[in-house]
């Protein structure tokens, strides 16, 4: 893995990439960020190149300047979010691509070794401490149990910022939230975060919503589902998505909120 750190070409919540060496990035991770998470992302990753998802692929780990670090394949090209605001591509194409993207990671057959939504989710709600209410852990993993989720691979945090325009085609970055699961799950993520969280920020609120009618539209043409039975999936697993998104930091701000829309779709279950 013989490289250098050179210029900041990347920034997120949880890491900073730099070039490393012809082809290559380093995704640095931040000092706060637990060592115990990083090593995840890095089996993720690894996990869903191995398994022919459009991941880059991974060249090893390393502590770099005390903190820990993955040497990864460089995608080259844009964001599908940079030309989506630049008017690049309109609202209809982004979500095209996105549909396209997802439902290809969804026909992915999942390693054998990832786990089950159910228990991911045991896992990081009694990791989660105090940050969730207890009645609302129990009623979650009632409510998955009820659902009976399929297997299928779901990248977890798709949007378009996730996405990078290479000359080879789209491909998708970010692969810690990964898990086994429906693909409702991945498409609620997504709902959620285009359609409530990205217009609070964007210059213009309705394009995230606007990607996002796209996608499920292309989304159910290319799964031969009928739109209103995809976007009732997506509405059954938004709880979980919900409470996925209060595992981190990020949605710390939209806390009570979530909260209280768990508890209303708990209650409306029962």
């Amino acid at each position: 893995m013989r490289g250098s750190l050179g210029e900041k070409i990347g920034e997120g919540a949880y890491a900073d990439v730099h070039a490393w060496a012809p082809g290559q990035v380093v995704k640095l991770f931040k000092p706060n960020i637990p060592p115990l998470l990083s090593w995840h992302e890095a089996r993720m990753t690894q996990a869903a190149f191995a398994a022919g998802a459009p991941a880059p692929e991974m060249f090893g780990v390393m502590t770099l300047e005390g903190r820990f670090a993955m040497v990864l394949q460089l995608f080259d090209g844009p964001t599908l979010l940079q030309l989506s605001r630049s008017g690049a591509l309109t609202h209809g194409q982004a979500g095209a691509i996105l549909a396209t993207l997802i439902r290809a990671v969804h026909k992915t057959v999942p390693p054998s070794d990832m786990l089950s939504l159910r228990d991911s989710m045991d896992a990081g709600l009694r990791h989660s401490g105090d940050r969730l209410p207890k009645h609302i852990a129990t009623g979650i993993l009632a409510l998955i149990e009820r659902l009976q989720p399929a297997d299928g691979l779901c990248h977890g945090d798709l949007h378009p910022g996730n996405v990078i325009m290479t000359a080879e085609g789209p491909r998708l970055i970010d692969w810690m939230a990964m898990i086994r699961a429906p693909a409702a799950l991945d498409l609620a993520s997504t709902h959620f975060l285009l359609a409530e969280i990205a217009p609070q920020a964007a210059d213009d609120p309705e394009r995230p919503r606007a990607v996002n009618a796209a996608l499920q539209s292309e989304y159910a043409r290319l799964a031969g589902i009928p739109p209103a039975a995809l976007r009732s999936a997506i509405d059954s697993y938004l709880p979980v998505a919900f409470v996925r998104a209060l595992f981190g930091e990020a949605m710390h701000a939209h806390k009570e909120r979530l909260i209280r829309r768990i508890e209303a779709a708990l209650r409306a279950e029962d």
